[in-house]
């Protein structure tokens, strides 16, 4: 069985002399200040005047850890911590699809900017999963700001059906259809046009859903909330995404939504950015949960922290998802459950390669080791790697 988008970028020969001194879990300090590199200089011209840790940059992966946040440069040594940690190499695109809990048969389409866009900006199946797991009753759901398709998946493998996705991304739209089986529409939804064009398809979906739930789910793209970026105010049209969101909630008037974003969500403007959504995705009727998700604390290789905010109507609260794994933190809630998954524990069983190289054509290395990589590679349902986690639980306590 062949494994795609198993590949992995070239990389100059001073980027290969620099990642040879990481070690694994090592970064930027680990290189000799005797390596000459414009890029390094800048780093350590940064880090020595206090404008931030930049701990991650030229980072290798520690196989013992699970991954920092996969995001859309992982391509790049000099961005973040997705150096292999036993190649001198970056993570191919799939082994990035695989820290974010994709199944190594979600196929991404697109160019390679395209599909490194899709993956890190996705939303991973698995957290998605519990999410859906908290709503009692299943139903079909639209997807909005739909990417290639996380939050759709792991609803999907909770039960729901989607029936309608829009996202302007033609690419992301493209891996969504080869995919996933909702209907799409291409286009910006706060074009009156497209936005017509999704409620006249989401009010047929909806009436022939038969009473079943109905859900919107979105995460409008998140880079003006990011803590990442520089640009954070509602001056950035990106900011501004969730009023078509809302707009479509008091159109349709669903049983519910998830709408779900970056953590600097919640403190932009001093928390009123917050207060502001909250109370406009509200306003329909809707009484308003927020969790904050931490990704490796629910099965998942990776550290990635995320917003959901999650509406039902009749003053319905919805108590978060029970964490199925620990990292590092013993006491309390997490002494008894099992450690998260580890990069390598994710990732070891995928061919090697050498810089530069398409791996897609390869075959696995060995047989699944451990309950992930049987997630990844389909001999695992969702619903039954989370059991093999509570079984790891029981037999600890």
């Amino acid at each position: 069985m062949s494994i795609s988008n198993h590949f992995t970028p070239s990389l100059s020969t001073l980027d290969l002399e620099m990642i040879r001194h990481v070690p694994p879990g090592g970064s930027w300090k680990n290189i000799p200040s005797t390596v000459s590199s414009e890029r390094l200089k800048q780093i350590r011209r940064s880090f020595e005047a206090g404008e931030g840790s930049r701990s991650t940059y030229y980072g290798r992966l520690n196989p013992h850890k699970p991954s920092y946040t996969i995001n859309t440069y992982f391509n790049r040594p000099g961005n973040g911590c997705f150096v292999h940690y036993g190649e001198d190499r970056m993570i191919s695109q799939r082994e990035a699809a695989r820290l974010q809990s994709f199944p190594d048969h979600f196929l991404f389409v697109g160019s390679r900017g395209a599909v490194n866009k899709q993956i890190g900006n996705a939303v991973p199946p698995i957290l998605a999963y519990h999410v859906a797991e908290c709503l009692a009753n299943k139903g079909v759901f639209i997807d909005l700001f739909c990417g290639a398709g996380g939050l759709a998946l792991g609803f999907e493998w909770s039960g729901w059906r989607g029936i309608l996705a829009n996202d302007k991304d033609a690419d992301a739209l493209k891996t969504y259809e080869q995919n996933l089986t909702a209907e799409t529409i291409s286009g910006d939804i706060q074009q009156d046009l497209v936005f017509r064009a999704v409620v006249e398809k989401g009010r047929e979906g909806f009436h022939a859903a038969g009473g079943a739930p109905t859900f919107i789910l979105g995460g409008p793209p998140c880079q003006g909330f990011s803590t990442a970026g520089k640009r954070r105010s509602m001056d950035d049209d990106r900011n501004n995404l969730f009023i078509p969101y809302a707009a479509l909630l008091k159109e349709l008037r669903p049983d519910g939504f998830v709408f779900e974003n970056v953590p600097g969500l919640l403190n932009m403007g001093g928390g009123e950015v917050y207060k502001l959504i909250r109370e406009v995705l509200g306003v329909s009727g809707y009484s308003v949960s927020t969790w904050i998700l931490q990704s490796e604390l629910f099965g998942i290789p990776q550290r990635r922290k995320r917003v959901f905010m999650v509406g039902l109507r009749e003053e319905q609260q919805v108590p978060p998802p029970v964490p199925t794994t620990s990292f590092e933190e013993k006491s309390g809630l997490f002494e008894k459950l099992p450690p998260t998954v580890t990069s390598k524990e994710a990732l070891d069983d995928l061919p090697s390669l050498r810089p530069g190289q398409d791996g897609s054509n390869l075959e696995y290395e060995k047989e699944p080791t451990n309950p992930y990589q049987q997630l990844v590679r389909g001999q695992l349902t969702a619903r039954e790697y989370i059991s093999s986690l509570c079984i790891r639980r029981s037999a600890a306590l």
